[in-house]
């Protein structure tokens, strides 16, 4: 069933595909399938008028195994009607709630939100599954405007929430106004082999700011104040602690976007990249015990014109196969991609790697490196639509050249992005384990289905997909550094899932080998130091490496 619907609603063009056949290239192509899957998803923003920030921002998308069946699974998260911010006519929008999708192991999901326990109606922006209690399943904290919420995962199919016990909900206000927390990254800062969580907050929306110069436009993010991130350090007992101030994390005029967690120095300690809204992005280093913000010195505060766009998000992977990991900051200008020098410092690589034309004007908001091809290096998606009006734009899929080059090849190859959309949150994720990414977007307008995009011919290249765990819970395994050497090709990669705006991606660290049958050698640095080596891995086919114990067959 292949259709293109348009809806013309006053002004705005929304346009809707279903079960789209899209060819890319002579061994490729991505099949829309988001109908026959039963992902029956839509997305609203709680009201008929794109008319605030609120409302633009949209919501993201989780990938999680949550019934450890190791199928991966679906989370949605959704607008809903906000009392005293969305129009009258919104309120058929209240109470909506987010979709959990089951994978069902033949392409096609069912929900399970409300047996599941997970039926929130609050607006959600986004999720973070973590193993949290270390029994060995996903707990997932769910990231709101407003009170946020941590479920537990009980091992049956079945989420309790236990936000109170665990104090994860947030303060009311922040700023004087309702918290808007944006996501969550998970590490083990401080070495006690207990999970962390650093919460990230936007801004203190106020309904009654206006533009002055332009009173029908929403206003600007700058025209806000802004919400302090929070760092959250995990008690023995399993309650969280607010420790920001004391880590020297406390900007409460920053407006967060996206958090990513990585050693972007090699020290062996892992540090925090803040995305910041119209705003100076942040670098937090560890040292002596507390954080020390160098953004500006490591060349990764702004974009290349030296100006703090509205970032969204800092992805991250070796773009030029040169074993250093570069940033990708998404933003609603042009974007900023930042190449590792290797001693600490990046230089904007953003023209001359050949992101800055196609990225230009689209407004980009989630972002993937991903070999979308299993050929060794890393190809960009990008999920673009304005921002402060309701305009749709392309999405982009560009490939790389294995040097760190991209080229704008989505519309040449593939008939969904010569379509134009409103895209916002999306992950990348093998949902049918063939061995090739597939890519989920979600939309933002008042029709919004989100698409399924299978890939079909990307394993025709050989590939290993990786899950690494440690007896001491997932604190070693988070952003895990992984060198993949295979005939001659080599790789460095990071076992860092949340690497998009509002999103996660497949947790399973995806590596494309080209020609290449087996690993010849695999060197993982876990994140508390400890180094293995593995060597003699035959590819296609997923695998889990236990630290310690090595590869489990």
């Amino acid at each position: 069933m292949n259709f293109l619907k348009t809806i013309n609603s006053g002004s705005v063009i929304f346009v809707l595909l279903s079960a789209i056949t899209i060819s890319c290239g002579e061994n490729i192509k991505y099949t829309d399938v988001t109908v026959d899957a039963g992902i029956g998803f839509r997305y609203n923003f709680g009201d008929h008028h794109y008319e605030n920030i609120i409302e633009s921002s949209g919501s993201g998308v989780t990938v999680f195994d949550y019934n450890n069946d190791g199928l991966m699974d679906l989370f949605m998260m959704n607008g809903t009607y906000l009392e005293g911010i969305s129009s009258d006519d919104g309120l058929v929008f209240k109470d909506t709630p987010d979709n959990l999708y089951r994978n069902n192991g033949d392409g096609t999901f069912t929900d399970v939100t409300k047996e599941a326990g997970v039926y929130d109606v609050t607006w959600s922006m986004a999720a973070g599954p973590v193993d949290y209690d270390k029994d060995g399943d996903q707990d997932l904290y769910l990231l709101n405007y407003g009170p946020n919420v941590f479920y537990r995962n009980n091992g049956n199919g079945t989420f309790t929430d236990i936000t109170d016990i665990v104090g994860l909900r947030g303060p009311e206000k922040l700023n004087g106004f309702t918290k808007w927390s944006i996501g969550v990254v998970y590490w083990d800062y401080n070495g006690d082999s207990l999970i962390d969580a650093m919460v990230g907050n936007f801004l203190a929306f106020d309904k009654s700011v206006e533009s002055p110069s332009s009173p029908l436009i929403m206003p600007h993010p700058t025209q806000y104040r802004g919400q302090a991130s929070m760092l959250y350090k995990q008690q023995p007992d399993g309650t969280f602690k607010d420790v920001t101030r004391e880590m020297n994390l406390w900007y409460p005029e920053s407006r967060c976007m996206g958090l990513t967690v990585f050693d972007f120095d090699d020290d062996g300690i892992l540090d925090i990249y803040q995305a910041n809204d119209h705003h100076f992005n942040y670098l937090f280093k560890y040292k002596d015990g507390k954080y020390e913000e160098i953004a500006v010195p490591a060349g990764v505060a702004s974009n290349s014109k030296g100006v703090g766009a509205g970032s969204m998000h800092g992805t991250i992977g070796d773009v030029d196969g040169d074993l250093l990991i570069d940033i990708l900051v998404s933003d609603l200008d042009y974007g900023a991609l930042y190449r590792n020098r290797g001693n600490g410092f990046y230089e904007d690589i953003t023209r001359s790697s050949g992101v800055e034309v196609p990225l230009a004007g689209k407004g980009t908001w989630g972002t993937a490196l991903f070999d979308y091809d299993n050929d060794g290096d890393l190809d960009i998606f990008a999920a673009n639509g304005n921002g402060e009006e309701l305009i749709l734009q392309y999405q982009l899929l560009l490939e790389n050249d294995g040097k760190g080059h991209f080229t704008d090849v989505g519309q040449k190859l593939c008939d969904y992005f010569k379509v134009k959309r409103s895209g916002r949150g999306m992950a990348v994720w093998d949902y049918d384990n063939d061995g090739d990414l597939d890519i989920i977007v979600s939309h933002v307008d008042l029709e919004a289905t989100p698409a399924l995009l299978r890939n079909d011919g990307g394993n025709r290249n050989h590939w290993l997909g990786v899950t690494l765990r440690s007896p001491k819970g997932p604190g070693p395994a988070i952003s895990a550094k992984v060198t993949v050497t295979a005939g001659q090709l080599k790789q460095k990669l990071i076992n860092q899932w949340a690497t998009g705006y509002l999103s996660n991606n497949d947790p399973r660290l995806h590596i494309g080998l080209g020609k290449e049958k087996k690993i010849d050698l695999l060197e993982i640095e876990w994140s508390d130091g400890v180094k293995e080596v593995l060597r003699d891995i035959k590819a296609d086919r997923y695998i889990t490496i236990v630290q310690g114990e090595g590869l489990l067959e």
